[in-house]
């Protein structure tokens, strides 16, 4: 007789409670906190980052080349290409002045008062230097594509992927099929991989929210709370009605799919990485009834080009900064600003912390103080992880979107519940 097996999500939700209460304990025991949390509880949260990020190249390269190579019908692949491109920029653009609209109307940054604001140390992440349309085609095409892999830097391994994967659509049949046979064979193998890692995301999400906790303390929260309000008011709002009209239009059971990418939205405002449920999302979604060649290649590029969440806090934030230091942005500027969100907050890595780069390039364009970042920074995990979860509801949303576009049948509540028992069958 088998013993019932704990869900992953509720391991993942015990996990995050745990690690609150670790860290809640830990912030009033500041003496005996450093050695836990720099021998401990930090390595386990760095651990799980490092063994997600160690099989997403793989799977996106593999993917993306089966997904190209096996549609065969080149037409086909550019009509998807460019309905999938058209439907991340208008989706994203809708986010960006949702959040502009929010931020007007709910003014986080009026009132708050500098003095008692906690600034903390930024550091930004490497790799974003390029600014504007020659700069982001530049920086997609790769020097050297193990270079780019080691890095993770994930446009550039899309950009060769689908020249690897065009090339090697074009040759005959019988040097084509062994080929891709190797490829499908390494994807199914990287995904057996991401269940073994999976296994490992509830010690990893404590380690992680544990030294969240410990290091801010929930009285740091207290003068920027307006702003975390305002930030999560938005990305429930544009959840439901943007993309859950987008979902009703396209015959999507909106509802039903979150709760068939539960355990990976769960994990995904734990880790506030969105990088680390791509792989089990891309299984998830192709369980629900995406076609794979539409995971294979939308998922990827989402992470890249579809960053709801992100885009929609780009919005609050900058006007945050600018009524924080008291400075009317005018509705040209504004507009302006949505043309500069638009280009900056594409090629956005899927990691905790590289919305700071994006941030103080928008800032920059609009001549306000970048100093204000460092204020937003102290707290700035607590947003991330809501802005983490939209981004990846967004791009569980997209490929089913634009398969509907394409012509393919939506799937329906009777085929998401068989599969959905199916899948929990399998866990």
């Amino acid at each position: 007789m088998h013993k019932p097996r704990i869900p992953l999500v509720a391991q993942i939700l015990i996990g995050l409670v745990a690690g609150i209460a670790l860290g809640a304990i830990l912030n009033h025991f500041p003496d005996a906190s450093p050695w836990l949390i720099s021998n401990i509880l930090q390595p386990a949260g760095d651990l799980f980052i490092k063994l997600m990020k160690m099989i997403v190249i793989p799977i996106v390269f593999c993917c993306m080349v089966v997904g190209i190579a096996g549609q065969g019908d080149t037409k086909a692949l550019g009509r998807m290409g460019v309905k999938t491109l058209l439907y991340f920029f208008c989706i994203t653009t809708s986010a960006i002045i949702f959040g502009l609209v929010l931020g007007n109307l709910m003014q986080p940054g009026a009132g708050t008062d500098l003095h008692n604001l906690h600034a903390a140390e930024v550091s930004l992440p490497a790799g974003g230097g390029h600014q504007g349309v020659a700069g982001l085609i530049l920086g997609i095409v790769p020097d050297n594509i193990v270079d780019a892999m080691a890095k993770g830097s994930l446009l550039p391994v899309l950009f060769f992927a689908v020249m690897f994967g065009l090339g090697l659509s074009g040759l005959p049949k019988e040097r084509k099929d062994p080929v891709l046979a190797v490829f499908r064979g390494m994807s199914d193998a990287m995904f057996r991989v991401t269940s073994i890692v999976m296994a490992y995301s509830p010690i990893g999400v404590f380690g992680m929210i544990s030294v969240t906790v410990a290091n801010f303390g929930f009285s740091s929260l207290l003068p920027l709370a307006k702003l975390i309000l305002v930030t999560y008011i938005a990305l429930f709002l544009f959840a439901t009605i943007v993309l859950g009209s987008v979902a009703r239009m396209a015959g999507i059971p909106f509802f039903g799919l979150i709760r068939h990418i539960k355990d990976e939205l769960v994990l995904a405002f734990s880790s506030a990485s969105s990088t680390a449920v791509m792989p089990q999302l891309m299984a998830k979604l192709e369980k629900f009834g995406a076609p794979r060649e539409l995971v294979s290649f939308v998922v990827p590029v989402g992470y890249s080009f579809n960053l709801d969440g992100a885009s929609i806090f780009l919005g609050i934030g900058t006007l945050f900064v600018a009524q924080l230091y008291g400075i009317d942005l005018t509705l040209g500027q504004q507009a302006v600003l949505v043309v500069t969100m638009v280009l900056t907050s594409k090629g956005a890595a899927g990691v905790p912390g590289f919305m700071f780069v994006i941030l103080s390039a928008t800032l920059a364009s609009a001549g306000l103080p970048l100093e204000g970042i460092a204020f937003i920074a102290g707290i700035y995990r607590i947003m991330d992880m809501g802005t983490t979860t939209l981004n990846v509801l967004g791009n569980a949303l997209a490929p089913l979107v634009i398969a509907k576009w394409q012509g393919k049948p939506a799937p329906s509540p009777t085929t998401k519940a068989s599969l959905g028992e199916a899948v929990a069958h399998n866990e």
